[in-house]
């Protein structure tokens, strides 16, 4: 039973960090046939706006109290990085404790940018 549970809440963990904005043009083609190009100019299209606003103070309180379960990755944008340590649960512990320190020292940044709140 605990099995199947763990496997469905990383089923839908893993179908809702799969959902993507689109940051290229859209081709649609009108009642006229008349091809129109739209642009889509969301503020997560860029990858340094997707990073900012990552605060590495709470980026250490997630590490710090479920770093085991890889939270403190999906934050800071390592999808996959984030899945592998849920399924290992941080490594038993030891990837997280690295996790820990290197996000004290400002090693561990967001995936395509920098702190916006630091220490």
């Amino acid at each position: 039973m605990k099995l199947k549970l763990l496997f469905s809440l990383v089923a839908v963990l893993m179908l809702s960090v799969t959902a993507m904005y689109a940051s290229f043009p859209v081709q649609r083609t009108t009642t006229n046939n008349v091809t129109v190009v739209e642009e889509q100019n969301d503020e997560l299209s860029s990858p340094a706006a997707a990073a900012s606003g990552k605060s590495q103070v709470i980026a250490l309180v997630l590490c710090a109290l479920v770093g085991g379960l890889g939270i403190h990755r999906f934050y800071l944008g390592y999808t996959w990085q984030g899945i592998v340590q849920l399924l290992t649960l941080g490594g038993c512990g030891i990837w997280a404790l690295i996790d820990l320190v290197r996000i004290i020292t400002g090693d561990l940044q967001p995936k395509n940018g920098r702190y916006s709140k630091t220490l």
